[in-house]
């Protein structure tokens, strides 16, 4: 597997904090970068895992599948997406997902 001088930074910032979404979340966009979609989308739910809130996750998880091909879970991760960040109060959220979801059903 290809990593990135940045993937490594962060391995060593979650060896001392595993918990971090942020960084959950920066490794699943290293991964993405790098076209690694079942690396970033488990990144991405570990990021989920910690903070459910973490909107942006959703809507990076549902992109990675888009990259890969596999619209239904894309349309599934959208709509999870869009479901917590309207329960959130997130409009922006919810509506930027809204209109990729749009694009792909």
């Amino acid at each position: 597997m290809q990593t990135s001088e940045r993937m490594q930074k962060l391995e060593t910032m979650l060896a001392k904090d595993s918990s971090d979404p942020f960084l959950l979340f920066a490794m699943g966009m290293e991964h993405k970068k790098l076209g690694n979609t079942a690396d970033a989308v488990a990144w991405f739910r570990k990021t989920l895992e910690k903070d459910p809130g973490y909107c942006v996750a959703y809507h990076q998880s549902a992109l990675a599948y888009e990259d890969a091909e596999d619209f239904e879970s894309a349309k599934r991760t959208y709509r999870e997406g869009i479901e917590v960040a309207r329960k959130k109060g997130d409009h922006h959220a919810a509506d930027e997902m809204q209109a990729a979801l749009s694009l792909i059903e």
